[in-house]
């Protein structure tokens, strides 16, 4: 049974442990995909508090560093109220079931804040604890993680990745000169918030157009974090800086199956405009991230976001919703999500 917010706050202070819980998971986005980044905060009954967040592939479960945590404090666990920001999972991976953990430790009550989807859980952790007379309360926090793990809820639901399309533009919407010529339209904040979404993601896509006009590198060089896995549609040429990539010729629904099938949680659409419209248009797009200089080339011969068929008259265009508006520096950073971009 999900109980309200207003409620949950009444149970032992679950709405700030959860709070805790969501910080923790924000500190290792990046470091567990393909496993979901996830947040835990346990009180033991003396008042302290331990907080555990998911460790890289083969590493502990948020839930475990929380009791651990405890544990190597010297603290009882007997009586403890956690809170975890996705739903314990009950089955033998590479580590344990957190499930068996949580009843081994004695805790009393575990908030949850959204369901896993994943088919090996899908509502059975919860089963589990309350079959071992665990106290559980669900939707914790609940809207707030749910945006905070979108990307591995989409991906668990559909088998495709969370796909984010990024572009850089002046405030007339231009991404480049007349000649051709774009770097850099925007600023230093802006450019370190992009290798931080490349380090958030599992791949990358480009088209082969732009790899021959800029020969991008397309790794993390101003964040800490993995480089992503490239992919180009088209061609690739050799020496191309990117390289070793996939080349994909095709649709592009099969790609994002095959990608969602080999782990990728996230992918980073980063251009260029060609490639960015279809994708928009073919409606694969969850997110869309657009940075605006403060800039105007004022005349219309300077590249445009999108190239192609434009939505043919106001009744066909496409809504969607801006969730944030950011300044980066002297930039500006638009969330924005079409409504196009459900889970499909």
């Amino acid at each position: 049974m999900e109980r309200s917010a207003s409620t949950a706050a009444a149970v032992d202070g679950l709405e700030e442990l959860m709070d805790a819980a969501i910080a923790a998971a924000a500190t290792v986005r990046g470091r567990t995909s393909p496993n979901p980044w996830v947040g835990a905060a346990l009180r033991t009954t003396s008042g302290r508090v331990f907080i555990g967040a998911t460790e890289p592939p083969g590493g502990r479960h948020a839930e475990i560093v929380a009791l651990d945590a405890a544990h190597a404090a010297g603290e009882s666990t007997v009586g403890a109220v956690l809170a975890t920001t996705l739903e314990p999972c009950c089955h033998v991976g590479r580590t344990g079931p957190c499930t068996a953990a949580i009843v081994a430790a004695g805790v009393s009550t575990v908030g949850v804040a959204v369901t896993d989807p994943d088919e090996h859980v899908a509502g059975a952790g919860i089963a589990e604890l309350r079959r071992s007379s665990v106290n559980v309360v669900e939707g914790v926090q609940g809207s707030v993680v749910a945006e905070q793990l979108g990307p591995y809820l989409h991906h668990r639901r559909t088998g495709r990745p969370w796909v984010v399309v990024k572009m850089a533009a002046t405030l007339d919407g231009r991404t480049a000169a007349p000649d051709g010529s774009s770097q850099w339209i925007t600023g230093e904040a802006s450019r370190v918030d992009v290798h931080r979404l490349r380090a958030e993601s599992d791949a990358v896509l480009v088209g082969a157009g732009t790899v021959r006009a800029d020969d991008p590198a397309l790794t993390v060089r101003h964040v800490a974090g993995a480089d992503p896995r490239r992919v180009v549609l088209g061609a690739a040429p050799q020496g191309a800086q990117l390289h070793p990539c996939l080349e994909w010729d095709g649709p592009l629904a099969p790609l994002l199956d095959r990608l969602g099938a080999e782990g990728v949680v996230q992918l980073l659409v980063e251009g260029g405009a060609t490639v960015a419209g279809d994708v928009l248009r073919a409606g694969l797009a969850q997110q869309v991230l657009l940075y605006l200089a403060p800039a105007i080339f004022g005349g219309d011969d300077a590249r445009p976001l999108f190239t192609g068929a434009a939505a043919p008259t106001i009744s066909a265009l496409p809504r969607g919703c801006i969730v944030s508006v950011d300044r980066l520096g002297d930039d500006v950073r638009i969330d924005y999500r079409p409504s196009a971009g459900e889970e499909r």
